[in-house]
């Protein structure tokens, strides 16, 4: 069942991510797609004219046929063109939809992008309108939305309150060590520190620092949430004869796991049961590998309480085991479990829906040996996750290089 790992990731292509006060005026988001899927095909060294796939996110130009708006605007012929709508699970679901298509024998490249520089150019004739987003977050008060009906009267919304929710639960069942926590975020600035183009690339931190930043949803610190940014990423999927001529090592998508039970953790039969224990599963059995065998993870991070859930859930350490795995184990590059080696979104930044993306980029870095001064030795195998919504969407890779 699954993938045969006959497609791989030989491209990719991520922007430095702009804080939101000192962001550059962007172009129309279906141009920011031809520039991010241009330059990732240049990073693979091959021609636009292979590409028969695109899979893409949300475009601002369109609200419905998104995918074939892509496609015309590129000049593209697709056999093959999606779009996924799973929040920071997208990028991991982009990515495994893009082999599973390319394995089907239905095209050969495919391209996988999502631009997320917001400041486009607008028109007063025509002004951008104000979405549910903009004031609900990920919570819809459409007419007939159960969330409108049953949650957002009562302040169930949003993002910070529920996973503060979810992190209150946590600390009931099993405890709560806030040093462990801190520890995870400090780690990742440490990898940050040294990426380039990362947000926090100059600014070192600690625990005491960590501990220090305000309150936001108690017991999360501030500086335990991820800093919105802009930016955008995109990488190249192609099978096995286009990969073998390919400019990179290529990176063999070997399984894949994705579980979407529900939108909101109201409807949770355990808060901390979350969906990325089958997504997990379901990937390592269709890669043939185990968790011993990665060389790093990339796990998503919009809070520290969806890293230290995932690590437990995921199969990386045992049930409400997982701050004491945190204080025991070095998860910088250069440590003996090598975690979001390009800082993660709590260090690079998250740029909208593209920081499920950074996760993607970030283990193809090291696989291909490009990380740099973060680079991880003798690194062939990864473990990358994505979470949509508060825990809700799970997207699960395991990655192997040649």
């Amino acid at each position: 069942m699954g993938l045969r790992g006959e497609a791989a990731i030989v491209g990719y292509v991520e922007l430095p991510p702009e804080r939101l006060n000192k962001a550059t005026p962007a172009p129309f988001t279906l141009e920011q797609w031809a520039e991010l899927g241009a330059a990732a095909l240049d990073d693979a060294g091959l021609s636009g004219e292979l590409v028969d796939g695109i899979v893409t996110t949300h475009l601002s130009e369109s609200e419905i046929f998104v995918p074939s708006t892509v496609t015309e605007y590129l000049g593209v012929r697709a056999n093959f063109a999606e779009m996924v709508d799973l929040g920071g699970a997208s990028a991991v679901g982009m990515v495994w939809r893009a082999a599973a298509a390319i394995e089907l024998g239905i095209c050969d490249v495919v391209l996988c992008a999502i631009p997320a520089r917001y400041l486009t150019p607008t028109s007063p004739k025509k002004p951008k309108p104000l979405v549910d987003a903009v004031f609900f977050g990920a919570s819809s008060n459409q007419f007939g939305s159960p969330q409108a009906e049953f949650e957002i009267p009562y302040g169930n919304l949003g993002q910070n309150g529920p996973y503060g929710q979810v992190a209150q639960r946590y600390a009931s069942v099993y405890g709560y060590d806030e040093r462990a926590m801190a520890k995870i975020v400090v780690d990742q600035r440490f990898n940050a520190n040294h990426t380039e183009g990362a947000v926090w690339k100059d600014k070192p931190l600690t625990i005491e620092d960590v501990l220090a930043s305000p309150v936001i949803a108690d017991p999360l610190h501030m500086l335990e949430i991820v800093m919105p940014c802009l930016g955008g990423a995109a990488v190249v999927v192609a099978g096995a004869e286009v990969a073998a001529r390919a400019r990179n090592r290529p990176v063999w998508i070997k399984g894949f796991g994705e579980q979407v039970p529900y939108k909101t953790p109201t409807y949770a039969e355990d808060l901390l049961q979350t969906p990325i224990a089958r997504a997990a599963d379901t990937a390592f059995t269709m890669s043939g590998l185990t968790r011993d065998q990665m060389d790093m993870v990339s796990i998503y991070d919009c809070y520290t309480i969806t890293v230290l859930l995932s690590l437990e859930d995921a199969g990386f350490c045992e049930k409400g085991k997982g701050m004491e795995f945190v204080s025991q184990h070095d998860l910088t590059f250069r440590g003996d479990f090598p975690l979001n080696t390009a800082g993660g979104q709590l260090g690079f930044g998250q740029a909208g829906n593209a920081g499920g993306m950074h996760h993607v980029c970030d283990a193809t870095r090291q696989i291909m040996g490009r990380a740099g001064e973060a680079q991880v030795g003798n690194c062939n195998r990864a473990f990358v996750s994505g979470n949509g919504g508060i825990l809700s969407e799970q997207t699960t890779l395991v990655l192997e290089g040649d």
